[in-house]
């Protein structure tokens, strides 16, 4: 269990990363906003909100992994969650091709609450304190995101709810690399990640990461 929990994790931390350009279109603006703080302060701001982020990152995955597992437990829906994973991985890497956004459809669900958490972040803004930061970036961690939903769907096929929170949280971690740099130096790097052969790039390796996923479900004798 402990490395099928390691290879996992691992997944995770490379879905967090892949999604470099797409990161850095919902969440660069925010961290180049607090890049506009003092020097002293700019720092502890950019850790502290990506620690609220990642928080409830955390959280949603342990919610939707104890939901899955009662799935999985009482109704045997094991194929079905891997199955979602897995077409959630592929449209995922479409849509950061622009080949096809129907993700966006997914994303237009997730305003309904977006709506009404928004206010509450606005309230911590402009941001001065850590403390503002943390909660900007918790309430952030619900921003409607089809790479996050995405994550969350693989998250359903962990086997607890502790493993689901441990993988988004490397999720949350493997996305750091983007929105940290993208908000430090925003123009440069979202220029270079959101290049269109960056992006096909990172989009091929989440179609492999797709297949993969879909492999036991398509082919269910060959993996026993």
């Amino acid at each position: 269990m402990t490395e099928t929990l390691i290879v996992e994790l691992s997944i995770m931390f490379g879905i967090g990363m892949l999604g470099a350009g797409h990161c850095i279109g919902m969440c660069g603006g925010i961290v180049g906003a607090l890049t506009l703080a003092g020097d002293q302060n700019k720092s502890a701001l950019i850790v502290s909100y990506n620690l609220g982020r990642i928080l409830s990152y955390g959280t949603i995955g342990f919610v939707v992994a104890m939901l899955g597992q009662v799935g999985v437990r009482y109704l045997g829906l094991a194929p079905v969650l891997r199955g979602l994973a897995g077409v959630l991985l592929i449209a995922m890497a479409l849509y950061m091709t622009g080949w096809w956004r129907g993700l966006r459809h997914l994303e237009n669900v997730g305003l309904v609450l977006w709506k009404r958490l928004r206010p509450l972040a606005q309230r911590h803004l402009p941001i001065q304190n850590p403390g503002s930061a943390v909660m900007v970036g918790m309430i952030w961690g619900w921003l409607p995101c089809g790479l996050v939903y995405t994550a969350l769907a693989y998250s359903a096929t962990s086997a607890s709810p502790w493993y689901g929170a441990a993988q988004m949280v490397a999720f949350g971690l493997g996305t750091l690399p983007a929105v940290v740099l993208g908000g430090l130096a925003f123009n440069r790097i979202a220029r270079t990640l959101q290049h269109k052969y960056a992006r096909s790039g990172f989009a091929m390796l989440m179609l492999a990461f797709g297949v993969w996923t879909l492999m036991p479900v398509l082919l269910p004798r060959a993996h026993h």
